[in-house]
């Protein structure tokens, strides 16, 4: 079997510790990795963990799950994949953070990779996405690395929460069943959804502004039977450089209810506002447009969901 060996790097303006952590951290990868749309721990040791991780690879949405030695002390991170996703056969590679100086530091990033059957194809699809990633990856982590500091005022989270006197699958259900939003929800003009691997899904759709114009949004979701979507917006609109959330789909435990919610993590593209809001217009105001944009579409689903699991819940009540 042939097994191929890369190496990517790139030097950061940070100290080498702070960039090990936000590695470690996994927590915040879709915030810090463009491929990366949600991950999630499986086991978590103090020094071994497992974790399953939901990317896209050359444009098409994977999942796999992989295993982790931290080793803070020399600031390596060293993973293997369990389960690799077709054309991969197996993958692993390690993370090195080696300081420079006090305030700067290098990543490599290290990768070996065999095809299924070493077909040629598949070797090549796997370093083409390998290749990509790595770089976007490097890419990224350098700029909000060097940004984490300044970004503290342009990224923020908030959550919109209704109590549901019903049940959660029947509002997860409203939630996941995406492709029925142009008959369930006003403000949904058309969608193009697709979930070819269950549980990970497509959604693109055209929303309606109240000043009737539309525009176009695609994101990957992530879903987990009946209590919780996550999801992650790969086309986002001009304020905005980030944008990912979930839907989460609580029993009250009282038994009386549910509680559903909708979260949102936003990173304001500060290049746009004068642009967008006008030439007087703050960061504050950037927020404030973008929260009540997210918040208002976000309750018109919430209120939607909880009607209709209300109305089965009365339909069933009669039995």
């Amino acid at each position: 079997m042939t097994t191929r060996e890369v190496e990517h790097e790139i030097t950061v303006t940070a100290p080498a510790p702070a960039v090990y952590r936000l590695i470690a951290e996994v927590e915040n990868w879709p915030r810090i990795f463009p491929p990366t749309l949600y991950v999630d721990h499986v086991e978590r040791g103090e020094r071994e963990e497992r974790i399953r991780i939901w990317a896209t690879a050359n444009g098409a949405p994977k999942n796999w799950t992989s295993r982790r030695t931290l080793d803070p002390e020399n600031l390596r991170i060293t993973f293997r994949q369990e389960v690799s996703t077709p054309p991969v056969a197996a993958m692993g590679g390690t993370w090195i953070i080696e300081p420079v100086s006090s305030t700067e530091s290098r990543i490599r990033l290290l990768h070996d990779y065999r095809a299924i059957d070493d077909d040629p194809e598949g070797l090549k699809w796997i370093d083409e996405a390998v290749d990509r990633n790595s770089r976007s990856e490097l890419a990224a982590l350098k700029t909000n690395v060097e940004l984490a500091h300044a970004s503290e005022e342009i990224t923020f989270s908030f959550e919109d929460t209704v109590t549901v006197d019903g049940s959660a699958k029947d509002v997860y259900d409203f939630v996941n069943e995406a492709n029925h939003w142009p008959e369930r929800l006003p403000h949904v003009a058309t969608v193009r959804f697709e979930e070819e691997t269950p549980g990970l899904q497509s959604l693109e759709m055209d929303t309606r502004a109240k000043d009737g114009s539309t525009h176009t949004t695609k994101s990957y979701r992530v879903t987990f039977p009946h209590h919780r979507i996550a999801y992650k917006q790969i086309t986002l609109p001009a304020l905005m450089t980030l944008h990912t959330g979930y839907w989460t789909f609580e029993e009250n435990e009282d038994g009386e209810g549910v509680t559903a919610s909708s979260q949102h993590t936003v990173v304001l593209d500060t290049g746009n506002i004068a642009r967008i809001l006008g030439a007087d217009a703050t960061v504050a105001d950037a927020r404030d447009y973008v929260r009540t944009a997210l918040s208002t579409n976000s309750r018109a689903t919430l209120g939607y969901a909880k009607e209709y699991a209300e109305g089965r819940a009365r339909t069933e009540g009669k039995g």
